[in-house]
């Protein structure tokens, strides 16, 4: 079965204490719901963007790690979930519960996963 992606981004600034308190069971409850369907491959939140650390390869085959995320934006991944849907409409069915849950926009994409 197709996997599909689907991420929320958050602020650049945001911070857990931020996050509205009613999105939390919301989400989870959300989470639960795929899982009964067998749905959910895997959910998490991130720890925020300025937590990161990027790592490059450099020429003479050392690596170079630095401070902060890949991307400079104003928002980030703050969490995702991998799923199992038939296609691209359950995918995004489910996506829509998801993002009224969560009260974030999220963006889905089917991932390219084969299974042996």
């Amino acid at each position: 079965m197709p996997k599909f992606f689907i991420s929320a981004t958050l602020p650049d600034d945001f911070t857990p204490t931020e996050a509205d308190v009613a999105a939390g069971p919301k989400i989870h409850a959300f989470n639960a719901e795929l899982e009964a369907a067998g749905a959910l491959f895997f959910a998490c939140g991130l720890f925020p963007a300025n937590t990161a650390k990027v790592v490059t390869p450099l020429q003479n085959g050392e690596v170079n790690v630095t401070d902060g995320p890949f991307l400079e934006t104003k928002e980030h991944i703050g969490g995702f979930l991998i799923i199992d849907a038939a296609d691209m409409d359950e995918a995004m069915a489910w996506a829509r519960r998801g993002a009224a849950a969560g009260g974030r926009p999220l963006e889905v994409r089917q991932i390219f996963f084969q299974e042996d």
